[in-house]
């Protein structure tokens, strides 16, 4: 099964791939996470991203394809995948659709999920990050169980 996920941010859309993580037993892919995890390998896009990373620039669509291009070739997407948030653009869904029909994979679902501007506000400015581990969290729906930590 091979799945996008669109939303704005604070939609959900990395709540619902929890979900359908466990019921189909595939990776969520979301391109900050992948960016993180090229350049952590040292792999060939993974250096080239980090080159504008560091600069404070957008790292661009041609790097960003290349990222999703390596990580849908690993093994754990043979069996579908789910993308989480991406692609952003217009240019970057029509080079994601050129990519995927060089790799002959197709999308078996598109979930749009719309969500009111007013609880996306309330949704992104309670999240919180513990500075020590890294966990996320939100003061209303998850909150930590020590104030500013994990």
């Amino acid at each position: 099964m091979n799945i996008m996920l669109f939303g704005a941010p604070g939609a959900g859309k990395g709540t619902q791939a929890k979900f359908l993580i466990e019921k189909y037993d595939i990776p969520q892919i979301s391109t900050g996470d992948i960016l993180r995890g090229a350049i952590k390998a040292g792999t060939e896009m993974g250096l080239e991203a980090k080159k504008f990373m560091d600069e404070g620039k957008l790292v661009p669509d041609s790097t960003i394809i290349g990222i999703i291009k390596d990580r849908l070739a690993e093994k754990d997407c043979k069996d579908g995948f789910i993308l989480d948030g991406f692609p952003r653009t217009i240019p970057q869904a029509e080079a994601l659709e050129e990519l995927m029909k060089k790799m002959e994979i197709s999308l078996d679902r598109v979930i749009s999920l719309n969500v009111p501007d007013e609880l996306i506000v309330g949704r992104i400015t309670g999240r919180r990050v513990c500075p020590k581990c890294g966990s996320s969290f939100h003061v209303e729906f998850n909150p930590s169980k020590v104030e500013g930590i994990c």
